[in-house]
């Protein structure tokens, strides 16, 4: 039996949407148990978003800690890791924060535990194809321009916030042609946000189960539905649909978008400061 790598970098994403009551408490125990990877981790009354890498062994006993630590009272006992190995070190140092929301939608009382319907990556290849469904993009432009599904609308998105004011514009030209909705993002959690403030609007909300990382890990033939590659929010950069880092630097993704000058200086000062 060939032995694991033990220089192999292994980067893990997860998040949660969960009621926490002390979300300085759950920080306290998370920069305890994050005390030999990297990453970042944010932390809010609606729950836990994070993406962190290390050794094997390390993110091993990292994630049990998650699902068993005594300080978080279960709440995380069945939290999904989604794995990928790394040959660039995706963070420079660990950090771990308290904000208002997980995922920043900006609309109050959106409860990211009532979601839409979870679709499988297997169901997601034969849902997109189907007339009566709108392929929602639920990323930033750059993101979609970088890489995208066949035939997925861009909604024009610069921040996340400006999503719901895509969906207002349309929604009922939707209904009105008896539409459903498919979104998918890069891990899932933009989506379940969305999916969960759309759920009273009378209109079939579909998301991709894990994202679009998850597509990639569980269909091999990924490319017959992708187009490009997949821009990942660390110094990674990007990944192909074999979850395989790409030649693509910050300066070909920021190449003229409106705002690339000023995220490609934001994307350096942070890469410095780590």
């Amino acid at each position: 039996m060939t032995k694991p790598d033990a220089a192999l970098l292994i980067h893990t994403a997860f998040y949660k949407f969960v009621r926490i009551a002390d979300a300085g408490a759950f920080a306290i125990a998370f920069r305890e148990i994050t005390a030999t990877i990297t990453g970042s981790i944010l932390l809010a009354e609606e729950g836990l978003n994070g993406m962190v890498a290390g050794s094997l062994a390390h993110i091993d006993a990292f994630e049990a800690a998650v699902r068993s630590d005594p300080r978080f009272g279960g709440s995380f006992s069945d939290i999904i890791f989604k794995r990928s190995e790394c040959k660039t070190a995706p963070f420079g140092k660990m950090k771990v924060h308290v904000k208002a929301e997980i995922v920043p939608l900006g609309i109050a009382g959106v409860d990211g535990r009532l979601t839409g319907t979870n679709v499988s990556p297997t169901e997601w290849r034969k849902l997109i194809t189907e007339d009566d469904v709108v392929l929602l993009d639920n990323r930033n432009s750059f993101e979609y321009r970088l890489g995208r599904f066949k035939n997925a609308i861009d909604p024009g998105v610069v921040n996340f916030r400006d999503f719901p004011n895509y969906v207002k514009e349309h929604i009922a030209e939707w209904k009105r042609e008896g539409k459903r909705v498919a979104m998918y993002c890069t891990g899932g959690i933009r989506c379940e946000k969305t999916s969960a403030w759309m759920r009273d609007m009378d209109v079939p909300v579909y998301q991709l189960e894990g994202g679009i990382l998850n597509y990639f890990k569980e269909m091999p033939d990924a490319e017959r539905d992708w187009e490009g590659e997949c821009f990942v929010f660390d110094n990674r950069i990007a990944l192909d649909t074999k979850l395989e880092e790409t030649g693509t630097t910050l300066d070909d993704v920021y190449h003229h978008e409106p705002d690339g000058e000023w995220r490609l200086a934001r994307a350096k000062r942070l890469d410095a400061a780590s």
